[in-house]
Parts: C-alpha cells; sequence; structure tokens
C-alpha cells in the first residue's frame, strides 16, 4: 500500500508543485505515494464559499472557520483513519528529522494548509491537530511549508533514494550537521582534497568526518551540541 497524503488547502493547484519532480515525483508516478488535494472552500455552505471571519476581539485579519474546516477534515480523514492531522503553524513544534523519520513509517500523513491570521483554536483542538514549523519565520500560507514536509517525508520512503545510506548517513541523523564533501578534480583553485580522503585508510576517513562535523555543529548549531549532552566549543 502507497503512503497517502491528503493536503486541505485552499490552492489545490500547488500541489504537487517540485514534489511531481525528482526523487519525489517519480516515487508519485511509481505510486509509492499518493496525493489528494481538498479545496476547503467545496465545504463552504455559502454562495461566496467563505471560509473565514473577523477575529473575536478584533484585530487585524481574518481566522478560518471551525465549522467548516471541521467539515472538511471529517470528509477527508474520518474517524478511524490511521494517519497523523497534521497543521502547518508557526507557532508548532520544530519540524526535526526524528518525526520525519516517524512519520515516513506510518500509513501517510493529512495536512492543513492555514491561510489568513490562523485557525479558529476550537478545531485544532477538537479534531487534535498536531501543529508543524519548519522554522522561525512568517510564510504567506501553509502550503510552502507543506511542501518541505512532504519532500522530507517522501525521501525516505522505502525505494526512493537508489543508496539507502543516504537517508542515514546526512545532518541531523545523528545530532550532528554533515561532514564536508569533496570530489574531482583533485586541486581547484588551488584547493586540494584533504589528505585523508585519499589515503584509502576507512577508519582514518571515518574519524576525519566525525571529528569535522562535531566542529561544525559546535559552531554552526551549538543547540544541537547542547542537546546532545555535549560540551559546546569553538
Amino acid at each position: 500500500m502507497s503512503f497517502r497524503v491528503s493536503v486541505l488547502t485552499l490552492y489545490p493547484e500547488m500541489f504537487p508543485g517540485a514534489l511531481g519532480l525528482s526523487l519525489a515525483g517519480r516515487a508519485l508516478a511509481d505510486d509509492t505515494w499518493s496525493l489528494e488535494t481538498v479545496q476547503i472552500r467545496d465545504y463552504a455552505t455559502d454562495r461566496h464559499r467563505t471560509v473565514d471571519d473577523t477575529p473575536a476581539g478584533g484585530g487585524a485579519g481574518m481566522v478560518m472557520r471551525a465549522d467548516i474546516l471541521a467539515k472538511a477534515i471529517d470528509g477527508t480523514a474520518p474517524e478511524g483513519d490511521p494517519r497523523p492531522r497534521l497543521l502547518m503553524s508557526p507557532r508548532g513544534r520544530p519540524l526535526t528529522q526524528a518525526r520525519v523519520r516517524e512519520l515516513a513509517a506510518g500509513p501517510g500523513v493529512t495536512i492543513l494548509c492555514g491561510r489568513f491570521e490562523g485557525v479558529d483554536q476550537r478545531v485544532i483542538e477538537a479534531r487534535a491537530l498536531e501543529e508543524v514549523s519548519i522554522g522561525d519565520y512568517i510564510l504567506s500560507g501553509g502550503e510552502p511549508a507543506a511542501l518541505v514536509l512532504l519532500d522530507a517525508i517522501v525521501r525516505l520512503l522505502p525505494g526512493v533514494m537508489g543508496n539507502e545510506a543516504s537517508g542515514t548517513q546526512e545532518s541531523f541523523e545523528d545530532g550532528l550537521l554533515e561532514h564536508p564533501h569533496y570530489t574531482r578534480p583533485q586541486e581547484f583553485e588551488g584547493r586540494t582534497i584533504p589528505d585523508v580522503l585519499t589515503s584509502g585508510n576507512h577508519a582514518r576517513i571515518a574519524a576525519w568526518r566525525r571529528a569535522e562535523a562535531e566542529r561544525l555543529t559546535a559552531e554552526r548549531r551549538p543547540d544541537l551540541t547542547a542537546l546532545r549532552g555535549q560540551p559546546v566549543t569553538k
């Protein structure tokens, strides 16, 4: 059975977007995963297909209505659907590679893409939506964030990457940023490949890569170093 993805959005034409190309696109064509887009406005009840209203308590912008979203969610992922229900939101828990692996190991995901000022809190609680953030910045809507999340997930599905080791030997898989990479030519504008990488000594190469990963992580992401329980050094 393929990995099932349902995306609830006001802009279904944004999908599959980049996910229709390269590894994800081939996997989509091969039915390794499936993509369903749901137009939230189809669940509106008025002739204008309204999905939002003014925020309670006043303020700028509009808020997506709980009743419309609840019907869209129930129509797409009814009770008993085992897929996690995700809401792309800047206030959500930061997405991690560990969470991506958990999601990739499941049956699929249902993703709600918010717009305007946000989503009525009551539907978040009533439908047990897991809020997910891809970074500390604001996008025009949840669709670009959903594309990022799905790209991270799909590449980990069985058979998508030609070299399965690629999915385990990269940044964040062991709490470290990835080590530097080199390839031919041996010399480029006066810069050469580190001798250890052409030594043929696999133990030395592994030790060098580990040391470089730890150095880069300490320099660029001390928060990751702290989380791993290691002293932060420069």
